[in-house]
């Protein structure tokens, strides 16, 4: 049929004369029959534009006779090497067995296209990323004869897909009980995954490194891992893969697990697929369906995110790629910035003692004004309890906006989910009257179906009375920030608060979040810790915490940690007649450009920031020492002043002592950085001219 369909389309090409017309019609009902003839045999795929990356479709017969249908799997290769293999794909929809367990091949269709646009908050102000498509139709041979669409995209680096079931007849409403969506890796991979108790998390853990095969069967049952996204892989030999998704918009949050369906014949030993939450508001219709939707529907794109060395994963602007545009008209409101906190160092006013008062945030209000900060974040504690439209008598909020606005300072408020869930129609319009520029939401906890909506709905409201957004004790962000740029931030994160009562949150964990959870976008990791203490010195306290490392590794990850709402998290005092200080004064939190250098999870990590023509560089390291040569041919031509605070000498017994150091550079030189234990540098390049 290849060669009549070859034939036929060099005829249509010329056909001028009355003759070639007539063949060509008469032709024509058997071409429609061949072409209803079910395709399995083919494997449509799609390739990134610079030939490295390509995914294949196919059709796995459902036994060795060769039938007319059977499973629809893909294969996913990196430099002519496999990493994923037969796969399976299906929707286990209501009324029916899973679609794509039993389908054949109905048409496939090729694209490609261009995103190109600007980040109102970004780690990039302008993205321009090619792209390969294929769109492969599946449809079941007998029965229902239901069908759906495989939308495929290849980028340089990663590939994306996504479910589209259309309206259709016998199909009245998109009903999912469960997705299949598995990840069969060639070989044993090691990973890196953030193993979560339950589907109502914050997603506040370390992120667990194993093999696959760790999770096989050990004398009885397999262990089983519930595990958040994105999952970072390393394929011995082959390069690094990241799971995650975008775009989530009527849909849930994806898990990852080992607990698996029965799978293809020989494989299945390194498999991996997903599973998606419960919804926790009960239908009586449909209590088993985790996605409830009108036709037609498309699920979030699912993403494999590829690279021969883990720090490339972090230049990827794929995620925002795949949501849809902003819905903001008119962004000059949104504004990203640095905010004085009141809560992370205790509520510590003037006098060193813990308040909750209109004097204390006012205290706060002029530590960012002196500072040059934009913000001022209010946390709990100003509001009645269930209540988040009555002040509860501590703080005068319109009061303190007022007054910061006299200081060029802008105020942001702390709300609990649960209120904000009910009361946010009131609440929001009130807060912009006050003046309020943004509101912290605080335990979200679920990822959900009826979850994910109210972030869209919270977003939506927030941005038409002209609020930002800060959500905390989430799941981790997919994107909506490209569609609604006034959430500038997203918890999901085991962050500098865990070292006021335990020793978890180390340089060791700091050193995996860039490889890991910041992959998904602004993470509000919320760092600035000035009382800084070894890994034998550090003991966890609540009021005034220490936090374990380097003051240099603190001040580092204001340029590793992407986040357009950054706090500085310590008390004014801590930082009063600290030279350090300068650098989070001057650090940017949003940018023109983003290059990672190097690293390896939870070992260290290097990243440049561009803002303007200024660059920043921060380095880590865990509480291994670590010497790193930095060629600096990122920076633009001419001569540069770096401003660079380094590790002291001394820094492994004194963590707080910093090396400042100003010199003249140029794109030709190389810096060396000595990181102590725990320890960091942190640079800022100025051009001279």
């Amino acid at each position: 049929m290849t060669a009549f369909k070859t034939n036929l389309r060099h005829l249509s090409a010329h056909a001028g004369s009355t003759a070639l017309r007539i063949l060509i019609r008469s032709a024509f009902p058997w071409l429609l029959t061949c072409l209803a003839l079910p395709l399995f045999a083919q494997s449509p795929s799609v390739t990134s534009p610079d030939g490295r990356l390509r995914l294949q479709l196919a059709i796995h017969p459902a036994n060795d006779a060769g039938p007319a249908a059977g499973q629809l799997v893909y294969s996913l290769f990196f430099n002519g090497h496999a990493i994923l293999q037969d796969s399976a794909l299906s929707l286990d929809l209501a009324g029916g067995p899973p679609l794509g367990e039993n389908v054949g091949i109905a048409s496939v269709v090729p694209g490609s296209g261009i995103d190109d646009y600007q980040e109102v908050a970004g780690k990039t102000s302008h993205v321009h990323d090619a792209y390969n498509s294929v769109d492969v139709t599946v449809k079941e041979p007998g029965g229902s004869g239901f069908s759906m669409t495989i939308e495929a995209r290849a980028y340089n680096g990663a590939v994306a897909f996504r479910y589209v079931v259309p309206r259709q007849p016998g199909m009245y409403r998109y009903a999912l009980h469960d997705e299949h969506t598995e990840f069969d890796f060639t070989k044993d991979a090691r990973i890196w995954a953030i193993e979560l108790p339950n589907f109502r998390s914050a997603y506040e853990s370390e992120y667990v490194h194993l093999h696959i095969s760790s999770l096989g069967a050990q004398g009885g049952e397999p262990s089983k891992l519930l595990a958040g996204l994105p999952l970072l892989t390393q394929i011995p030999g082959v390069g690094w893969l990241a799971i995650t998704e975008a775009d989530l918009q009527g849909n849930s949050a994806m898990y990852v697990t080992n607990h698996r369906r029965p799978g293809l014949p020989g494989q299945g030993q390194f498999r991996l697929t997903t599973v998606l939450p419960p919804r926790f508001t009960d239908i009586p219709s449909y209590p088993t369906v985790a996605v409830d939707d009108s036709l037609p529907h498309h699920t979030a794109w699912r993403i494999l995110q590829v690279a021969e060395n883990p720090a490339s994963l972090i230049n990827s602007n794929i995620i925002d790629d795949l949501n849809p545009p902003s819905r903001i008209p008119d962004t000059s409101w949104i504004q990203p910035g640095k905010a004085a906190w009141d809560w992370w160092n205790g509520n510590t006013g003037p006098d060193g003692k813990s308040a909750n008062s209109t004097a204390m945030v006012k205290f706060f209000v002029d530590f960012a004004a002196r500072s040059g900060f934009r913000y001022m974040l209010v946390d709990a504690g100003w509001s009645k309890p269930g209540d988040i439209t009555q002040l509860n008598g501590d703080i005068d909020v319109p009061g303190v906006v007022r007054y910061a606005a006299a200081k060029g300072v802008k105020i942001w408020v702390w709300a609990s989910y649960d209120d904000a869930r009910r009361q946010m129609e009131q609440a929001f319009p009130l807060y912009e009257k006050w003046g309020v520029a943004g509101v912290k939401i605080d335990f979200i906890q679920r990822g959900d179906q009826p979850g994910i909506a109210f972030y869209y709905r919270a977003a939506s409201l927030a941005a038409k009375y002209h609020l930002m957004l800060d959500f905390h004790g989430t799941t981790t962000p997919w994107g909506i920030s490209r569609t609604w740029p006034n959430v500038m931030a997203y918890e999901a994160v085991m962050g500098l608060e865990y070292n006021k009562w335990s020793a978890r949150d180390d340089p060791r964990h700091r050193a995996t979040l860039p490889f890991t959870r910041m992959l998904n976008g602004p993470m509000d990791y919320t760092p600035g810790g000035f009382d800084n203490a070894t890994e034998a010195g550090f003991v966890p306290r609540d009021d005034r915490p220490m936090v374990q490392g380097t003051r240099a590794q603190q001040l580092a990850l204001y340029v590793i940690d992407f986040d357009p709402f950054q706090m500085v998290s310590d008390a004014p005092q801590a930082y009063a007649g600290q030279p350090s200080f300068q650098f989070i004064r001057d650090v940017p939190t949003a940018w023109d450009q983003t290059l990672a250098l190097q690293g390896f999870p939870s070992k260290t990590v290097t990243i440049a920031r561009r803002k303007g023509r200024d660059w920043y560089v921060g380095s880590i390291t865990n509480w291994t020492p670590r010497t790193i040569t930095l060629p600096l041919t990122f920076l633009g031509s001419g001569e540069y002043t770096a401003q660079i605070y380094a590790d002291a000498a001394d820094a492994s017994e004194n963590p707080k002592h910093v090396s400042l150091e100003t010199k003249t550079v140029s794109s030709a030189d190389t810096l060396t950085l000595h990181l102590a234990p725990g320890g960091g540098a942190a640079i800022r390049f100025v051009p001279k001219s």
